[in-house]
């Protein structure tokens, strides 16, 4: 079942279109310390961002970016990576990543920093779903950026260390919520989201 709380309609010649919303899953590339979960949540926010109409993006990547690649294939959705890569035969045999679940893979050839300010500058929301150096370096591009922000707390690593950071950087609170529950995390993103829209 679809939702379409993940829409925005823009009027032209023809009449209206609908450009949907993009939300990054960023987290742990390698999971084996994250919560006992979280690949499970990751899934399910994957799924989650599929019936609500809007595409994944991903860092075309193992562990829970590709969990949630998973979810959001499994439920109908569109997903789209962003490789560290320069090619295909790069990604699968240098980078070792993987190709399935993803309807498009962007092969960057910036490796992984240049990648991550792809994947964040692409999307218009960004979960972190615990995480590493790389999650990490994804949210502070996304702080930066300003951009609408969600953490599901509880599935270890960087996701549970952000409220700290945030608390010690003296920056202000940014755009981000915090949620244990998925699908309160995504429509509190979702409403970041359309709040930006209606202020742009």
């Amino acid at each position: 079942m679809k939702k379409n709380g993940g829409v925005r309609t823009h009027a032209h010649e023809g009449g209206m279109y609908h450009l949907k919303y993009k939300i990054c899953v960023s987290g742990a590339a390698e999971s084996g310390h994250c919560a006992p979960d979280a690949q499970e949540k990751a899934e399910e926010m994957g799924r989650l961002i599929a019936q609500h109409n809007m595409i994944l993006v991903t860092g075309a990547t193992t562990g829970l970016p590709y969990w949630s690649a998973k979810g959001a294939k499994e439920a109908g959705g569109i997903v789209i990576g962003f490789s560290p890569a320069a090619s295909k035969a790069s990604h699968t045999a240098t980078y070792r990543l993987p190709i399935d679940y993803h309807d498009l893979i962007i092969y960057t050839g910036f490796d992984y920093a240049g990648r991550n300010l792809l994947i964040t500058r692409a999307a218009d929301a960004v979960i972190t779903i615990c995480g590493r150096i790389g999650t990490l370096n994804e949210f502070t591009i996304a702080f930066e950026d300003k951009k609408p922000q969600g953490v599901l707390l509880g599935t270890g690593g960087t996701a549970d260390e952000l409220e700290g950071i945030i608390k010690k950087a003296h920056r202000g609170p940014g755009k981000v919520v915090f949620e244990r529950d998925p699908v309160i995390l995504l429509d509190k993103v979702i409403e970041l989201v359309q709040r930006e829209e209606k202020e742009a």
